[in-house]
């Protein structure tokens, strides 16, 4: 993602974690430095988390905890969501 707004980025990150934790999420990486290999990446930070299974992003990502957190993600970064499935 890329973070125009730190101010607001800021408020969501403070609260992310305990959302992230209440729906069994666990945050594997957050890096600010990502070291691209190979092709092309133009954002300025990358997050990885973990859920035990797709229904468990989809709960907490649809949480109302997690969607009134998340306007500030919105309003303050661009970037996309991505979901893997088959890793572990």
């Amino acid at each position: 993602m890329t973070v125009h707004d730190r101010e607001r980025y800021q408020r969501y990150a403070s609260r992310f974690a305990d959302v992230l934790i209440r729906h069994d999420g666990r945050l594997l990486a957050a890096d600010e430095q990502v070291d691209v290999v190979e092709g092309r990446w133009d954002h300025d930070k990358s997050i990885i988390m973990s859920f035990k299974d797709r229904a468990a992003f989809d709960t907490w990502a649809h949480s109302p905890e997690y969607q009134e957190i998340s306007k500030d993600r919105v309003a303050a970064t661009d970037g996309v969501v991505l979901v893997a499935s088959g890793v572990g």
